[in-house]
């Protein structure tokens, strides 16, 4: 897949709706129950970056950033200000903040992850582009030095270990995290004289998988 690792501009993205959707398929039987079932095992989250504009200066950096990416061809990375620390908005990531995996005396690979849970049930979301120097590795409790007790690839969040954890140790982490999108459009649409009156471009951006 045809991939940027650049960000686009957060200062955009500060202001733009969007958030996750799931597909659900639905059948009503004859006596009235339903049946409910996903082709999806992940969510796949939806934007608008045309919300985030607030002057001609932010229009024109948003069609640089989409000629160089031409259209919908290239992805590239997207800040959720919704959603993209390990722990909650407020907080500082901490190395104990998610748990990634458990040593079973030979793997020294983890994908990093986010784990959604509510009322009993949850959701492990795999992420593919956490930010550079932002990831936080502690194995059963004592935290590991970046370089010398793990590497970390940005491109696609594998977290490797330089020894191999014991059996049922803990591998935890914390970090922020892009999600990897695409523009949803081959085409934005405006005109000066309308965005100064208040008419904002609609751009559409999907996450991708990866």
């Amino acid at each position: 897949m045809s991939f940027h690792e650049v960000r686009f501009p957060t200062d955009l993205s500060f202001g733009s709706v969007g958030g996750p959707e799931r597909r659900t398929d639905i059948v009503t039987l004859t006596s009235g129950y339903e049946e409910r079932n996903t082709p999806w095992a992940h969510s796949r989250r939806r934007y608008d970056a045309g919300l985030g504009l607030r002057s001609l200066d932010d229009l024109a950096e948003l069609i640089a950033f989409f000629e160089a990416r031409q259209a919908q061809l290239y992805g590239f990375r997207w800040k959720d200000w919704a959603d993209f620390k390990s722990c909650a908005p407020s907080a500082v990531p901490a190395s104990s903040d998610q748990v990634i995996g458990t040593g079973d005396g030979a793997r020294v690979g983890f994908q990093l992850s986010k784990t959604y849970a509510s009322g009993g049930a949850s959701y492990v979301r795999p992420v593919n582009k956490p930010t550079a120097g932002s990831v936080l590795v502690e194995v059963d409790g004592i935290p590991l030095t970046e370089g010398t007790g793990f590497s970390v690839d940005i491109a696609t969040g594998i977290v490797t270990l330089q020894s191999v954890p014991g059996v049922g140790q803990e591998v935890r982490a914390g970090f922020v995290f892009d999600v990897p999108v695409r523009f949803d459009t081959d085409r934005i649409h405006v005109s000066a004289g309308s965005f100064n009156a208040g008419q904002v471009p609609d751009v559409p951006v999907v996450e991708v998988r990866v």
